[in-house]
């Protein structure tokens, strides 16, 4: 690999007018500017810009955590990351697994925004101490440098509940996430109290957020279920989609003997058929004001954490 060495050698200059040349330094006259970055461009050479953000403490960018990247979810709350960076003239790299942990104690990133059930929570405080900057989107979190914007889970499944009280029903399921998913779990603290309630019994599911957990778990339900009309809260819309490709093998229709609500808004629950009653929120703004905490936390400033509300949105699946 070509060095800043190798190019003053070949210009026959010093390493320190190399320096200066390539980082726009004005202890250089343009002529000489111009000879050097010739001759770099010539010699293919790249800089090394880790060692540039560690002289400069800071890279103009921020780390995205995600446990996973499929479906429209991440791709709309990264919209949404991406243009508040954009008033910052900030980038951001997405990333997966804890072998990428190391881009935060490196200072390859400036800060980092998690939404990841696997990144430890004693980890997140770790670096907090240690003055590095993150803002969560899955957990709350306290103490230096830390701060959170957190979905309203609670609100969104006592909506989901409510609605799911005014329509008889023989049985009623919920149907989780993962039970270390943060956001799984405020929905059903949520959705058990508003049932015991209203003095209906139900039947929990755990799923996995997937599709294949959501097909696995309609069959279950259809297996052991003798009487409907029944109904279901999934704690989100991937889960849903599942439970349709089960059900359309079966003489059960959906919104007549399988009354189902979700949970995200997915893009595609306006299309799909029957469309899907769910509990939406903005998920682009939820990925800006993440931005904007944590712009604040690495400029020094004071913050306080924040909810993205949540609302109801009528679908075939949950005819009113």
């Amino acid at each position: 690999m070509v060095g800043i060495r190798d190019i003053a050698k070949e210009a026959g200059v010093s390493i320190s007018t190399v320096s200066y040349a390539l980082n726009g330094s004005d202890k250089v006259t343009e002529e000489t500017r111009q000879r050097i970055e010739k001759i770099a461009k010539e010699m293919n050479y790249v800089p090394n810009m880790a060692a540039k953000a560690l002289k400069r403490r800071e890279t103009k960018i921020i780390g995205v955590y995600l446990a996973d990247y499929s479906g429209s979810f991440y791709g709309e709350l990264l919209d949404g990351i991406k243009y508040g960076l954009e008033s910052y003239d900030y980038e951001m790299i997405v990333c997966s697994g804890k072998r990428s942990h190391l881009f935060i104690p490196e200072r390859m990133v400036d800060g980092v925004i998690i939404l990841d059930w696997t990144f430890d929570t004693a980890e997140i405080e770790k670096y907090g101490k240690a003055g590095y900057k993150l803002v969560t989107l899955d957990r709350e979190v306290s103490g230096d440098n830390l701060g959170h914007v957190l979905l309203d889970n609670m609100g969104g499944a006592t909506l989901a509940i409510e609605k799911l009280v005014e329509k008889p029903a023989k049985a009623t399921y919920l149907v989780t996430g993962p039970e270390n998913s943060y956001d799984s779990r405020k929905r059903l603290e949520a959705a058990e109290k508003e049932l015991v309630r209203y003095g209906i019994d139900y039947q929990i599911y755990i799923g996995d957020f997937n599709a294949q957990s959501g097909n696995r778990i309609a069959e279950k339900i259809y297996r052991t279920t003798e009487v409907y009309p029944i109904s279901i809260f999934s704690f989100n819309d991937e889960m849903v989609i599942g439970m349709y490709d089960f059900f359309k093998g079966t003489d059960l229709v959906i919104g007549r003997d399988v009354n189902i609500i979700g949970f995200d808004n997915a893009d595609y629950s306006t299309i799909v058929s029957p469309t899907i009653a769910t509990i939406g929120f903005s998920k682009k703004r939820w990925g800006m004001l993440s931005v904007e905490k944590l712009m604040q936390l690495i400029n020094g400033e004071s913050i306080t954490n924040s909810l993205i509300y949540t609302s109801y949105i009528s679908g075939e699946s949950f005819p009113e």
